[in-house]
């Protein structure tokens, strides 16, 4: 009885210890598959120090420090999406009063696998930017010390918070600093920022397993994209674990991607870096391996149509664009640049009521005419981009000469409306003008007035136009062409039906004597419209190059005078012939003239701040407009800042009359400055890369373009091309609060 007691207790004492046994190892390995608490080690199997990329700090220009986290072989930190688990790693910074640090700019990472599950984050060695704006009050002979907290998760099979405390000093100069031994490795850091790609155009779709990024390659590289990795910038997005298969069909890449099982809703965007595989770069020079993306979903489109979304950032598929291109083509007839020319067209309506069959004709004569004006437009467009150059829609204003030679053109026009001059030669026939004092010219006369309409029709960018055209310049040639046909179809449709009603036209008056006299008032726009290309002259120039232009014009008016005033009829044979050569001259020389003018140097725009790139301007008032420039951008966001960019040319009606009546207002000004918003005006007056680059960003490709960036590191918001105040209070009301000026 007491052996089989013993046996009993025996057993009883064995299971327990086996169950406690179980337990505790059981309790571990769950431990073990957590973060573990911190070992005495603040850092366990990692380092973090502060690192300079110069030796000092110099007032007025910003600074990169580097948070540098060595970790033992094995053991890895986390990106700002950890993927499947993880933390990524943080800083809190400690600073004396003025400086201020932007966000953590971080290196494409690498994916990590355990098991079943990715990670993403960083091995061995990692160097994590900051930007340190550095105010001018600085005094130089001081030191200036940066501190602050770091904090990471080190993981190898279990994972381990850690932290340190940095600090690091650095001497105050006046000029300059050398860089320290750390500089190679923080440009290397910087190298492998992700960066936008002008080489692809970028869109995204939707289907039901998930999402399918779509890469259109624009120039003739069609590289193995096999092992091209996408990381989402935002957890619970896409599948870290999930393959990424990548498919090619001529120069158009699908990736396919995993929708998160996590995801409480499809994404409306996707924003991540693209990683080309080992040995492949995006770009021509071979730098660029990570690309950044941030492209609209559009849950529409199947993975065929995706290609139709806009690259970088704009949103707007070809079916749109088509219709946006046709709407803005039949609104642009309203714009100030186009009415002018489109006025001459009405008068020679009111000139051919009477004869249906030729006013028919040059009805489809003027639309021909717009049509193959675009055409050609296109072409130009399309083989500038191909050759590589930074160009947009109003491009060709962008050349003096060009400005010169149509200001000379709508001045002599004026004149010949005005009666100054008639001529019957095919000279005019060009403006459109053989209508009204030639008609057996009518026919040529209706074609060019098609052209001449489109080409001074540039520097408008009617409402929808603008987004129609920055899609057209990131597709095909065959997609860009249909955008540019909409546009000619949609500014050329009111006239060719108005050609072929005539029940339209019955309600324009008799011809009779008032016609003269409408002929003489159109001549009053077409000067407006001289007056104004030698105002976008003036500002591509100086004044020189403005006097030079202005003779020019006296010349021209001294030609067409010397016509009007010894007319062929009543010369001789030898006085017409002297009479032609010296207008003829006059003409000629007015026109080397005006070239002449067009070298001159331009002025420097007084209205730029030329301490744009060094300093934070104090107050959003009147003057505090700078000049722009992607650092610039850079560094206001990276205070957190709210910055309003326009993008402006000279050229531009629509520009100065939104600058005039809503931008430069009391009421505007006022809502700028009280919510600390920083103003930056990107001139587009003259041919500049960055800002065709930074358009094209915001899926445009012509001016106006208002941007408004919040300041708390979200997406731009894109306000109208025809601004009110409304809008632009609209758009501020939705801010984050104020922070105060720095």
């Amino acid at each position: 009885m007491v052996s089989l007691w013993r046996a009993t207790r025996a057993a009883a004492v064995g299971t327990v210890w086996t169950v406690a046994v179980l337990l505790v190892f059981g309790g571990l390995s769950a431990v073990q598959a957590q973060p573990q608490p911190a070992s005495e080690d603040p850092s366990p199997h990692s380092e973090a120090t502060l690192v300079s990329e110069r030796e000092a700090l110099v007032p007025g220009e910003s600074a990169t420090v580097a948070l540098r986290l060595t970790m033992e072989e094995g053991w890895h930190s986390y990106w700002k999406n950890p993927g499947a688990s993880g933390r990524p790693t943080s800083i809190d910074w400690s600073l004396p009063a003025g400086l201020e640090t932007g966000s953590i700019q971080w290196p494409y990472p690498h994916r990590i696998e355990f098991g079943s599950l990715i990670s993403y984050g960083y091995s061995d060695e990692v160097f994590l930017l900051t930007e340190i704006t550095v105010p001018d009050t600085l005094q130089p002979g001081t030191t200036v010390t940066l501190a602050g907290t770091a904090r990471w998760l080190v993981c190898e099979e279990i994972c381990l918070p850690a932290q340190s405390e940095l600090s690091l000093s650095l001497p105050v100069a006046a000029e300059g600093a050398k860089q320290t031994k750390w500089a190679s490795a923080i440009g290397a850091a910087r190298s492998k920022q992700p960066e936008p790609v002008e080489e692809w155009s970028v869109g995204a779709g939707r289907d039901d397993n998930g999402y399918t990024l779509v890469l259109k390659a624009l120039g003739e590289a069609r590289p193995d994209l096999e092992g091209a990795y996408f990381f989402s910038a935002k957890k619970s997005v896409i599948n870290p674990g999930a393959p990424q298969p990548v498919t090619q069909s001529g120069d158009t890449y699908t990736i396919s991607l995993q929708q998160s099982e996590y995801a409480q809703e499809p994404a409306k965007r996707l924003r991540g870096v693209l990683v080309a595989p080992e040995g492949t770069t995006w770009d021509a020079e071979g730098t660029v391996r990570a690309m950044r993306v941030n492209v609209p979903v559009d849950s529409t489109l199947s993975t065929a149509k995706a290609m139709g979304a806009s690259s970088s950032s704009g949103g707007l598929s070809l079916p749109w664009a088509l219709l946006f291109a046709l709407a803005g083509g039949m609104l642009l007839n309203l714009m100030p640049c186009v009415f002018p020319v489109l006025s001459v067209k009405i008068l020679g309506f009111a000139r051919e009521a009477g004869d249906q069959s030729t006013l028919r004709r040059h009805g489809a004569l003027f639309g021909a005419g717009v049509l193959t004006s675009m055409w050609v437009l296109a072409g130009v467009l399309l083989a500038l981009r191909a050759a590589g150059s930074q160009i947009g829609w109003g491009f060709q204003l962008q050349s003096p000469v060009f400005v010169a030679l149509m200001a000379m053109l709508f001045f002599g026009i004026g004149l010949n409306l005005l009666g100054v001059f008639e001529v019957g030669t095919r000279l005019m026939n060009w403006g459109g003008q053989m209508q009204s004092v030639a008609p057996e010219g009518g026919s040529a006369g209706a074609f060019f007035t098609g052209v001449l309409a489109t080409v001074v029709a540039t520097p408008c960018t009617a409402p929808f136009m603008g987004a129609a055209l920055g899609v057209a310049l990131t597709l095909s040639s065959v997609g860009a062409l249909l955008i540019f046909t909409a546009l000619g179809v949609g500014m050329a449709t009111p006239y060719v039906v108005l050609s072929m009603t005539p029940a339209f036209l019955e309600r324009l008056p008799e011809p009779g004597a008032w016609m003269e006299t409408l002929k003489q008032a159109f001549s009053f726009p077409m000067f407006a419209t001289a007056i104004w290309l030698v105002w976008v002259f003036g500002r591509q120039t100086n004044n020189a190059g403005v006097a030079f232009l202005l003779t020019g014009l006296l010349l021209l008016g001294l030609a067409a005078w010397i016509v009007n005033r010894w007319s062929a009829p009543r010369l001789s044979r030898t006085a017409a012939v002297v009479s032609r050569g010296v207008a003829a001259a006059a003409l000629v020389g007015g026109i080397a003239v005006a070239v002449v003018g067009a070298a001159s140097a331009p002025t420097q725009d007084d209205s730029a701040d030329p301490s744009a790139t060094s300093s934070v301007a104090k107050t959003a008032s009147a003057d505090a407009w700078r000049s722009y420039s992607p650092k610039t951008i850079e560094k206001l966001r990276a205070k957190g800042r709210p910055v309003f960019v326009d993008f402006t040319a000279a050229w531009c009606l629509t520009c100065q009359v939104n600058k005039r009546r809503v931008l430069s207002t009391k009421t505007i000004q006022e809502a700028f400055e009280k919510r600390n918003v920083a103003l930056v005006r990107a001139d587009w007056t003259d041919r500049d890369p960055q800002i065709t680059k930074a358009l094209r960003s915001h899926g445009r490709s012509g001016v106006p373009v208002y941007v408004l960036y919040k300041g708390d590191g979200s997406e731009p918001t894109l306000l109208p091309e025809v601004l009110t105040e409304d809008a632009v209070l609209d758009a501020l009301d939705n801010l984050p609060p104020p922070t105060s000026s720095s």
